[in-house]
């Protein structure tokens, strides 16, 4: 419990170089996570190469961790694999459809999420890169991705620089995400109590001040997430996934 309540995520790494013994290791463990049908429908890409970060960096909009970090993982959703076997065995597949890349997504983010525990329980950090999806064609052309196989997560992985010190990102209380036998909905008193104690914190008063917005939500829906730019990457992730070859 002690490991959960206080985990944080690392944005910058020391210089020490990961085992390739021991990542291989995680891997093995991580591959041991809840999966749909015992499938195993994905894959992970592991990027150590300078070069190839330097590819990745633009498709995660030049954020640093990218090059920095000394190994990235690329998480894909994957039924190209199954599929190939499938049709080597005289089974017909019928898998390029909503449901089935939904049961990859799946297996792919409880995949990475294993990974990323048993890391940190190793004594390294890892980064979500919340990019993936948002310019998933650019990475699979970097990454050589077949048909069927799309980019879902992205890890950066490393040992902490201890020289810079990690916060703790606030989060709200469980009575806010919690509902018991029913979904109970929220009435107006009940996200001012929920969202208060963020609303407070000094550093997300200071994301509106110097954001010249009246409230932090509005920072959410008019910087950092407004809705045209939400619009044309869903249209872009949309076309991808067609063209990736399933059917939605």
């Amino acid at each position: 419990m002690k490991y959960f309540n206080n985990r944080t995520t690392i944005r910058n790494y020391s210089s020490k170089i990961i085992d390739n013994e021991l990542l291989n290791d995680m891997l093995e463990a991580a591959a041991h996570a809840p999966t749909t049908g015992g499938m195993q429908l994905y894959s992970v890409i592991v990027t150590e190469n300078e070069e190839m970060k330097q590819r990745l960096m633009p498709c995660h909009f030049n954020q640093p961790m990218v090059a920095q970090a000394p190994v990235v993982l690329t998480f894909c959703a994957d039924f190209n694999r199954f599929v190939k076997w499938c049709q080597q065995r005289n089974a017909e597949p019928g898998f390029d459809n909503l449901q089935s890349l939904m049961s990859a997504i799946l297996d792919v983010t409880i995949f990475a999420q294993q990974f990323n525990t048993i890391a940190e329980m190793q004594g390294l950090g890892c980064c979500y890169i919340g990019t993936t999806t948002y310019n998933a064609q650019e990475i699979a052309e970097v990454l050589h991705l077949p048909r069927l196989v799309v980019p879902i997560v992205t890890l950066t992985v490393g040992y902490p620089d201890e020289s810079v010190r990690p916060v703790t990102t606030e989060r709200l209380p469980l009575h806010g995400i919690v509902h018991h036998e029913t979904y109970q909905d929220y009435t107006a008193h009940d996200i001012d109590e929920i969202y208060a104690e963020k609303e407070s914190l000094p550093v997300n008063q200071g994301f509106v001040k110097e954001n010249n917005k009246q409230t932090l939500a509005q920072v959410f829906t008019d910087v950092r997430y407004p809705k045209a730019v939400n619009e044309e990457f869903a249209k872009r992730l949309y076309d991808y996934i067609k063209a990736a070859g399933y059917q939605i």
